[in-house]
C-alpha cells in the first residue's frame, strides 16, 4: 500500500484491510472484487491484484508462512528490490540496503554523485553505495533513518541545509549544487486521453455498467459505457456519436452533459473525462439499479461522480 503512496493516505486503507482480512487466509479466500472495492481510491490497482495473488501464494503454497529473507521475498508477485529490502531489513534486520527516491537524493547530494538516477546504471551504483554505509547489525534503523531523512530534511525543493547536521561534509551544499542534484534527465511522457461516459437512465431508472477487462489502467474495475476519442470533440458531435453507439439496443430520447470536464491525472496519462446522461423510454437489457451497481469497485473519479450526482 505504501508503494507510491503517502503514509497518511495509505493508513486508513491498511486498517480497513486488517479489519476485513484478519489473516492472510482471509485475504486469499476473498473475491477480487471485494479486494478492489476496499482499495478504491488508492490508485495503481495492479498493486491490489498483486497483493491478492501473493496472499494466495503465501496461504496455499507456503502454508501461511511469510518469506523471511530478501531473496525469497523477491519471488513474491509485486515485490521488487525496494519492497523486499524494506521488509527484510525492517522486519528481519537482514543487512540489505533500501534504495528509494529519498535515498537517491540523500546519497547523490551528500557524495556529489552526478549519475542520472533514471539511467540503468544508477540502481546498482546507489545500491552499492548505500550498502557500504549500512551497519550490518542495525539495518532496520539505518534504512528507516535514510528514508525519513530524505522525506523530512533532505527534501526535493528548498531543503533547510543551513540547519542540516551533515552540511559540513555535504558535497552538494559545499559546492552549491543542492538544486541540481540528484540528476534526472529522463522526463515522463504524458499522454492525453478523452473519455466520454454514457450514464444511461431507462424507463425503470436503471443504468448500465461494465467491467474493464482489457489490460491497462483500471483493469477489472467497473465503469459506465465508454466512448473514447483521440481528441476533444464538440458537444454536438459527441451527441451524434453517442446516439450511434454500437451495442445500445434502445432508442435514445435525449443526451446532455451532466458536469463540466474532469481532468484526472495519472502518472503517465491525463484523462479528460465527461459524463453524459443518456435517457431512453425503453427498458435496457441487463440494466441495474443504483443500489445494485454501487457495490462494485470503480475508479475513484467515477465513484466520486456517483456519490455526488446520482439521483
Amino acid at each position: 500500500m505504501l508503494q507510491q503512496t503517502r503514509v497518511a493516505q495509505g493508513l486508513p486503507y491498511f486498517l480497513s484491510f486488517q479489519e476485513a482480512f484478519p489473516t492472510v487466509f482471509d485475504l486469499a479466500d476473498a473475491p477480487e472484487e471485494k479486494v478492489l472495492k476496499l482499495w478504491q481510491g488508492l490508485g495503481y490497482y495492479s498493486r491490489a491484484r498483486n497483493l491478492h495473488a501473493t496472499a494466495k501464494h503465501v496461504a496455499y503454497n507456503l502454508n501461511g508462512k511469510f518469506p523471511s529473507s530478501y531473496k525469497e521475498l523477491l519471488k513474491l508477485k509485486g515485490v521488487g528490490d525496494y519492497t523486499a529490502a524494506a521488509i527484510a531489513s525492517i522486519s528481519y534486520n537482514e543487512p540489505v540496503p533500501v534504495v528509494d527516491g529519498n535515498v537517491y537524493r540523500v546519497l547523490s547530494r551528500y557524495f556529489g554523485i552526478e549519475t542520472d538516477i533514471s539511467s540503468s546504471a544508477a540502481k546498482a551504483e546507489f545500491r552499492e553505495l548505500a550498502g557500504s554505509q549500512l551497519p550490518k547489525d542495525n539495518a532496520a534503523e539505518f534504512n528507516q533513518a535514510m528514508m525519513e531523512f530524505g522525506a523530512l530534511q533532505c527534501v526535493p525543493k528548498s531543503p533547510d541545509c543551513v540547519n542540516c547536521i551533515f552540511n559540513v561534509n555535504c558535497v552538494a551544499y559545499t559546492t552549491g549544487r543542492v538544486d541540481s542534484l540528484p540528476v534526472k534527465l529522463k522526463k515522463t511522457k504524458v499522454t492525453n486521453r478523452y473519455f466520454n461516459y454514457m450514464v444511461v437512465k431507462d424507463a425503470l431508472d436503471n443504468t448500465i455498467v461494465q467491467k474493464r477487462t482489457a489490460k491497462g489502467i483500471w483493469h477489472n474495475l467497473y465503469e459506465f459505457p465508454l466512448l473514447e476519442t483521440v481528441m476533444p470533440v464538440p458537444d454536438k458531435e459527441v451527441v451524434k456519436l453517442i446516439e450511434q453507439f454500437p451495442g445500445f439496443e434502445f432508442t435514445v430520447k435525449s443526451v446532455q452533459a451532466i458536469v463540466p470536464e474532469v481532468v484526472h491525472k495519472l502518472s503517465h496519462q491525463h484523462l479528460h473525462i465527461r459524463f453524459w446522461e443518456v435517457v431512453t423510454n425503453d427498458t435496457v437489457v441487463n440494466g441495474q439499479s443504483y443500489d445494485e451497481i454501487k457495490v462494485y469497485p470503480y475508479p475513484i473519479v467515477i465513484h466520486n461522480f456517483m456519490e455526488k450526482h446520482w439521483e
